[in-house]
């Protein structure tokens, strides 16, 4: 199945997932995201992928504390 942005919460719900199964998802997510940016996105395009991007690293957060941490330093950058 192809998740979304959508669907960050309940991949972080998941009981019957691992916790590395959950984090590779999420960033499969994220990847997506900037893979669909372009050279003709607009500003406010490349904002909304970043606001979406802290999103999915805060609920990495939830599942790995540290790679969440390191992840929303990075951004923040």
């Amino acid at each position: 199945m192809k998740y979304n942005i959508n669907d960050i919460e309940k991949i972080v719900d998941f009981t019957t997932w691992s916790d590395k199964q959950k984090q590779d998802e999420l960033l499969k997510i994220d990847a997506s995201l900037y893979c669909n940016l372009g050279t003709d996105s607009t500003k406010s395009d490349r904002e909304l992928v970043r606001k979406e991007s802290k999103k999915i690293y805060r609920s990495i957060q939830k599942v790995n504390p540290q790679l969440g941490e390191s992840l929303l330093n990075a951004i923040d950058r």
